[in-house]
C-alpha cells in the first residue's frame, strides 16, 4: 500500500493528508463535502468558532451515515424535522455562545 501526500482545502486553509493513490479522488471528494458543510453552518451565522462548527459538520455527516448504514432514508416531513432540530441545536450553540461572551 503506496501512499502519497495530497493537498485539500477546507475552509481556505491547506491540508496535507497521506493517502493512497486509488483513493484520492475520493478524499478529495469527501474534503469538498466537508468544507461545503462547514461553509453552509458556518454562514447561518449561529455557530461561532472553527471547531465548533467543525464539530457541527461532524454530527451532520455522521448522522448521514447512519442513516446509510442502517438503509434509512428520510421522507420529505422527517427532513424538514431535521433541519428544525438541527436550527435549534445551532440556535443553542449560539445562545451559549452570547453567554459565554457576556
Amino acid at each position: 500500500m503506496r501512499q502519497h501526500t495530497v493537498n485539500i482545502e477546507i475552509l481556505d486553509k491547506s491540508y496535507q493528508v497521506a493517502c493512497e493513490p486509488e483513493k484520492e479522488e475520493e478524499l478529495r471528494r469527501a474534503a469538498r463535502d466537508l468544507d461545503d458543510q462547514m461553509r453552509a453552518i458556518r454562514s447561518s451565522g449561529k455557530v461561532i468558532g472553527l471547531e465548533r462548527v467543525a464539530i457541527m459538520a461532524a454530527l451532520n455527516l455522521s448522522h448521514q451515515v447512519l442513516l446509510l448504514n442502517s438503509g434509512m432514508s428520510l421522507d420529505d416531513s422527517q427532513e424538514t424535522t431535521l433541519k428544525d432540530v438541527s436550527g435549534r441545536i445551532d440556535e443553542a450553540l449560539f445562545q451559549l455562545r452570547q453567554f459565554e461572551i457576556a
